[in-house]
């Protein structure tokens, strides 16, 4: 019996033969499946198919380009990504102020949290107010003499520190000795997971963190703005009678009957004594949100508690300053109808 020649036959997989379709990658598989002239006709007629090593075709590889976003788009991201941002600000201020008066109270951490944002934050407070004063009294002092008024030292002093300075100085201070410390708090809370732990065991983390944090602020800032004012005054003194030569009672007289020009509310309340206390109430809410905001919302580890502890501090150094003017603006116009 002779052999029958059978052509050879190449088949590419998924057309007829039970295999996988090939992939668009640019690059083809080709199945062969052969018949050797050699091989007797009572042979199989096909043998086993073989995956050879592909071989790079004319074929383009199939590539998926996405388009990048245009300017605008970005912009609205960006904007409504800030947008986002001061809502969620807000929202986290209302409910800390709101849990403030919800059970339970937890009086032990606010008390904790008083020692380290007042007590501990005291000599710090202590040295800016007394340099201050020495130095806005030295400052002025060579101005007044031109005048031959350097009788009115205290009462510049006293005026600048209880109405701007004494409140600034002791917001700026606090904002990056505590408001940084906050952030980094809860900020490695985030990172480890302990806050997901309190979400677990069915504990609010606002009222357990932040609202203490919030109301200790809002109590000892105004505290540490007093003490501010007054070593600011002190400081005045020193230079006012070791070095330009005025007499302390003087001074003190000038200080009491500046307090005294601007008027009293309710007849005994000084109305300086207003726009020094109301602001660093306005300051220690700032600072004890801006830092738990930033603290809770950090992402990315360690680094990413590092870069909340700087937002937290310019964030707060920046409203500071900004509310300052505006509540300025607002005391000065019902102070003085």
């Amino acid at each position: 019996m002779g052999v029958r020649s059978t052509p050879t036959v190449n088949v590419v997989p998924g057309f007829g033969t039970g295999l996988a379709p090939p992939v668009a990658t640019g690059v083809l598989d080709r199945v062969y499946i052969t018949n050797l002239k050699s091989t007797p006709t009572n042979s199989p007629r096909l043998t086993q198919p073989q995956r050879l090593p592909t071989r790079n075709r004319d074929v383009p590889p199939l590539r998926i380009e996405r388009s990048k976003p245009g300017i605008l788009t970005r912009l609205n991201d960006s904007a409504k990504s800030r947008v986002l941002s001061i809502q969620d600000y807000f929202v986290l201020a209302g409910k800390a102020l709101r849990f403030i008066f919800a059970r339970p109270f937890y009086a032990q951490d606010t008390v904790q949290q008083m020692d380290e944002i007042g007590v501990k934050s005291l000599g710090i407070v202590l040295l800016t107010g007394l340099f201050t004063g020495m130095v806005l009294a030295l400052q002025s002092s060579v101005q007044l003499k031109t005048f031959g008024a350097t009788i009115y030292i205290g009462r510049l002093v006293s005026a600048s520190m209880i109405r701007e300075l004494g409140p600034v100085l002791a917001g700026l201070m606090v904002a990056g000795r505590v408001g940084s410390g906050i952030a980094a708090q809860l900020g490695s809370m985030r990172v480890t997971e302990q806050i997901d732990a309190l979400n677990t065991l069915g504990t609010d983390p606002i009222k357990k963190l932040v609202t203490p944090r919030v109301l200790a602020a809002l109590i000892m800032l105004p505290i540490l703005t007093v003490i501010n004012d007054l070593v600011g005054i002190i400081g005045g003194n020193v230079i006012a009678k070791f070095i330009v030569d005025i007499p302390s009672s003087l001074y003190w007289r000038t200080v009491w009957e500046q307090i005294a020009a601007d008027g009293f509310i309710l007849r005994y309340v000084p109305s300086d004594f207003i726009q020094g206390l109301s602001k660093p109430f306005v300051f220690g809410g700032i600072i004890s949100i801006t830092a738990c905001y930033f603290g809770l919302a950090t992402t990315g580890g360690t680094e990413g508690v590092g870069l909340s502890t700087t937002r937290t501090v310019v964030t707060s150094s920046i409203l500071i300053l900004v509310v300052d003017y505006f509540l300025t603006q607002l005391l000065l116009s019902l102070l003085s109808a």
